[in-house]
């Protein structure tokens, strides 16, 4: 299995940790990974547990093995910076947040297209039915069914998906086209988890969604918004899908996140303080 982790390293101390979601790598990281560094962050991408292979190494593994790898990629990176925020698309931006819970050092979190479900409107039904998912989805047999992502795949802008199509390699090298049933069983675990533990979750926290997001619907974030014990600002986008940190508000995505970045490094608040 290939690792395609990746860092640009700043001018400053000040590091990101940045997550990919669940099928997907690192190369998706890369746009976001660039503007975050011409804003003068450090930037260290790694790859998630499982990822980066097949279906069967992915199978391989669970949301706390994916964790694992957040917890041994942030303290490597810790001892290299001063200070280290964590951002994450999806799984990652869950994975982020359980981390954040568990190293108080981290400054901010950012949270792109929470998934609590996949309930947005390109979906098919049964995707969303989280309940019946949690029963059946991983028994020996159906863990290891797939399904494709529809198109638009999560792409509101139709040159870049076009490009994407072309080039997968520029854009997606390393991300599965399918998501096994075991797989989504572990997401669904993960999104249990952090409305479990959420209160405990005192970090500032910038959550992001697209409000025609086609794979999870805006309630999405509201719910992780409504469910963590600390600070939060929720912002909706008007112009992309579920993959907003590549569409076509990835600019806006990248320079509000620098911004809530600085501005947590420079007044960090009381952890438990309420929400925004």
């Amino acid at each position: 299995m290939t690792d395609r982790s990746f860092r640009l390293k700043g001018t400053g101390r000040t590091g990101v940790l940045l997550l990919h979601g669940l099928t997907g790598a690192p190369t998706e990281m890369k746009f976001l990974a660039r503007r975050l560094h011409r804003q003068g962050f450090d930037v260290y991408a790694p790859q998630l547990a499982g990822h980066g292979g097949d279906v069967r190494a992915l199978l391989a593994t669970t949301w706390r093995d994916w964790l694992q790898s957040v917890r041994e990629a942030h303290d490597v990176y810790r001892s290299e910076v001063d200070q280290i925020h964590v951002a994450g698309v999806c799984v990652g931006g869950a994975l982020g947040l359980l981390l954040a819970a568990e190293r108080p050092e981290i400054m901010a979190c950012a949270v792109y297209s929470m998934t609590f479900e996949y309930d947005g409107w390109n979906m098919r039904p049964w995707c969303g039915a989280a309940g019946l998912i949690q029963i059946i989805a991983n028994l020996p047999l159906v863990r290891r069914i797939s399904f494709e992502e529809p198109f638009p795949y999560g792409i509101k802008d139709h040159r870049l998906r076009d490009r994407m199509m072309r080039l997968p390699v520029e854009f997606t090298d390393g991300a599965l086209d399918r998501l096994p049933l075991g797989a989504l069983y572990q997401m669904y675990r993960l999104g249990r988890r952090v409305l479990r533990t959420g209160r405990a979750i005192k970090v500032p926290t910038l959550i992001l969604h697209a409000r025609h997001d086609d794979m999870s619907h805006p309630r999405n974030s509201e719910r992780l918004r409504d469910c963590l014990g600390g600070p939060t600002t929720l912002k909706l986008l008007d112009d992309s899908y579920h993959m907003i940190h590549v569409d076509q508000e990835r600019d806006r995505v990248a320079a509000l996140t620098g911004l809530f970045f600085d501005y947590a490094e420079a007044s960090p608040p009381a952890r438990g303080a309420s929400h925004a």
